[in-house]
């Protein structure tokens, strides 16, 4: 009789809960997935997608080799020492002629790999290398600049409240797909089973989400906005706000009072298209709750007034005192910080000046950044675990700027769009097979880390990032033996006096050579990694930890880490190797959140001129135009749909084809039947899909998927494009005028049929 493999701990990797898994593993596959209940956060739970990895590991077309394009545009196998010294040599070579600022890096993020972008700040170092950007910018950019106007610092991230909350409001956001906090099903279900309890959603489609809830919003395609407005319009007129909260924590709501007194509630609820009764209600139930927590996600991030949108979102839960309270709104401890660094940012992009924002250049002006004969532009690039050829805007400019880079070398798993554009393709080990750990613990009042030990070791020709920077940063001159020798001697006393020599001989070395410390990943990797066993690669962690434990000490000693200073760092990282299911790292009273508020005098300053400058134009909004009498929202997801990792078509189980959705009127009117082919037509460019008729969109609002439109090896092994890849149709000049994000949910299009089922 055969065994029962053993199930071992990890994590999902498809969306920003990971939640844990257990997964056995035979001959190479992920044979058996399930929910992991060790695991503090998601106890078990997880979505249909997650049971599906074994198609990530094993998809056809991972790579096995670094490769170097040939003049002729074809790609050659090479050694890893060849590539490690030749990419080197290439990057160095345009540092030395242009500076280090004109190699640009893209990615170091991915769903749950999170390990290679913290490696990838020393070679970024080592290259002089200051400009970055990752999908964050495409997306929460400008809710993290909010959030610094709002609470002193775009790191002072909130964090909703949704199992303690009496009303939960999601504004372009459908947990039942997209998640975005914890066991996200099990927590719509419970809320919409009680009777005392409300679930508001904002949301022109008629989402999973919305058939749950109370009270559906269902706004015209881009009108978040007049929605809003006319909530925050209808609090002032209503008098409806928390007088006690606002006197006590908030500064400038006579300004933002006086920013919404003139708006006509009627009139922005018949522009957004929904009803003024249901705007009021939705309202006073807000108003009159003990508590409210709100989520957005990129139904508003990447539309029309993104960033206004964000902005009178927290407005909202703010007037009505849901900040800092159970229930409501609260500042989230952290373990790293979600974003980028700094450098360069405070005099914008270095060609065309856009705002940068947690480090992050907009995704939509990098091609501006390179296709131009500006001194300052970009000439190289690093892009680590992304697909900027597929997954941003407009791919076919996309594409080009790419092609006009001087080098581009890709760190990747699988042969992407974007690998095919390099000039070096650096295989890495995939997520399964190292060390790894997400960066997105984002929960309060209990934040959670896992990290993850791999379920299989690296494909033979493959290294895991950390290896991969290590070899870099040291072909690139970084460091030598000598610079590290004090540390290789503190290490070796470890076992028997603990990391208290190795700290003091780390912060000894990089007094002497300040710039050691930009290079610490890697540094750490190579002199702590090795006292650590299998989990070198974990070894950067140990300055998170210390970081962290000096940053929340309370909170890390409420999560039962015990120490001071350097011990209860030292304490957090021990347990943080031990718990391979995850652990708590910090608890939190609700309190926590006041002491997290970075504004000067501790308040939250409620006015932002910039939109509500933008809030005052709102009333001149521009006319469709007739050629294009369609919003796409270009991206939607679904339950047969998941990040780009996932490149093996099979995965999907319906929907193979990636379906254009569209109302039932709007087929009648065009002609089309279930099955049917469309062609879909934007101003950049024109696909054509299979069509399914739904009741859940408004005429006039039609939607394609996202995470199609890749290649994968057919049959006979040539490369097959399943489904439209929704960036063929998106322009980069369609963006946010203040954070840069993309409008991929507002695309004007024409749709036509094409021919019958």
């Amino acid at each position: 009789m055969a065994t029962t493999p053993d199930l071992k701990p990890t994590a999902c990797i498809l969306c920003s809960q990971n939640c844990g898994l257990q997964v056995a593993v035979e001959d190479g596959h992920l044979t058996r997935i399930r929910g992991d209940r060790a695991h503090p956060v998601s106890r078990g739970y997880t979505c249909e997608k997650a049971r599906r990895l074994d198609h990530y590991q094993n998809a056809a077309g991972r790579l096995d080799t670094p490769l170097r394009r040939r003049p002729d545009g074809s790609f050659e196998a090479i050694d890893w020492d060849t590539a490690i010294g030749e990419v080197a040599a290439r990057l160095g070579a345009v540092r030395d002629a242009h500076g280090g600022a004109s190699i640009f890096y893209f990615g170091g993020g991915g769903q749950g790999n999170h390990l290679g972008g913290g490696y990838g700040r020393a070679t970024r170092a080592a290259l002089g290398m200051k400009y970055a950007s990752n999908a964050l910018a495409q997306e929460k950019t400008g809710e993290f600049w909010v959030d610094g106007q709002l609470f002193g610092r775009p790191r002072c991230h909130t964090a909703p409240d949704f199992e303690h909350a009496e009303v939960a409001v999601f504004v372009g956001k459908n947990p039942w797909q997209s998640h975005g906090f914890p066991r996200a099903r099990v927590t719509l279900k419970a809320i919409a089973a009680d009777p005392a309890r409300t679930l508001i959603v904002i949301d022109p489609r008629r989402t999973e989400t919305a058939e749950l809830a109370d009270i559906h919003l269902q706004v015209r395609p881009g009108t978040d906005a007049y929605v809003l407005a006319a909530m925050l319009a209808v609090l002032v007129e209503e008098d409806l706000f928390d007088d006690g909260f606002i006197e006590e924590h908030t500064t400038d709501f006579g300004t933002v009072q006086a920013a919404v007194e003139h708006i006509d509630v009627a009139e922005y609820c018949a522009r957004a298209g929904v009803s003024e009764v249901l705007v009021r209600a939705a309202t006073r139930r807000i108003a009159a709750a003990e508590s409210v927590s709100m989520l957005e996600d990129l139904g508003i991030q990447q539309a029309p007034h993104s960033t206004l949108n964000s902005y009178i979102e927290k407005l909202v839960y703010l007037v009505t005192g849901n900040f800092g309270v159970r229930g409501g709104m609260n500042i989230h401890s952290r373990f790293v910080s979600l974003g980028g660094g700094g450098g360069g940012a405070s005099a914008g992009s270095p060609v065309g000046g856009h705002r940068i924002i947690s480090g992050l250049i907009p995704c939509n002006a990098i091609p501006d950044e390179i296709l131009t004969d500006h001194p300052r532009r970009f000439r190289a690039m690093i892009v680590e675990s992304g697909n900027p050829a597929h997954s941003l805007a407009d791919s076919p400019r996309m594409r080009e700027a790419l092609r006009a880079l001087e080098c581009l070398v890709v760190i990747d798993i699988a042969m992407t769009e974007t690998a095919r554009l390099a000039d070096y393709v650096l295989p890495a080990a995939s997520q399964f097979e190292k060390w790894e750990m997400t960066f997105f613990n984002l929960e309060f009042p209990h934040n959670a880390l896992h990290l993850r030990a791999p379920l299989l070791p690296p494909r033979p020709g493959t290294l895991p990032e950390a290896e991969i920077h290590r070899r870099l940063v040291r072909a690139l001159g970084g460091y030598t033996d000598a610079d590290l020798a004090p540390l290789h001697a503190a290490a070796a006393l470890i076992p028997e006096q603990g990391r208290g020599a190795f700290a003091m001989a780390f912060m000894g070395t990089v007094a002497m050579r300040p710039a050691l410390m930009a290079l610490a990943p890697v540094i750490l990797y190579e002199t702590l990694g090795p006292t650590l066993g299998d989990a070198a690669e974990a070894a950067l962690l140990w300055g998170a930890a210390q970081s962290c434990a000096m940053s929340f000490p309370d909170a890390v000693k409420r999560a039962g880490i015990a120490g001071d200073g350097p011990a209860l760092g030292d304490a957090l990282f021990d347990a943080l190797l031990a718990n391979r299911s995850g652990m708590v790292f910090s608890v939190d009273d609700y309190d926590a959140t006041w002491q997290r508020v970075e504004t000067p005098d501790g308040r939250v300053r409620l006015a932002v001129p910039e939109l509500l400058a933008e809030l005052a134009t709102l009333a001149l909004a521009p006319a469709r135009d007739p050629d294009y009498p369609f919003v796409l929202a270009a991206g939607e997801r679904r339950s047969g749909t998941a990040n780009t990792i996932y490149r093996d078509p099979a995965w999907r189980k319906h929907d193979a084809a990636g379906a254009l959705r569209i109302s039932p009127q709007d087929a009648a009117a065009l002609g089309l039947v279930e099955g049917a082919t469309a062609r879909i037509t934007t101003r950049r460019g024109s696909a054509v899909a299979p069509v399914e008729i739904t009741d859940t969109l408004q005429p006039g609002h039609v939607t394609l998927p996202n995470g199609l439109g890749l290649d994968h090896p057919g049959a006979d092994g040539r490369r097959v494009v399943h489904g439209v890849a929704p960036n063929e149709l998106t322009s980069s000049g369609d963006r946010d005028w203040l954070a840069g994000t993309p409008h991929h949910k507002h695309v004007p299009a024409r749709v036509e049929a094409v021919a019958p089922a």
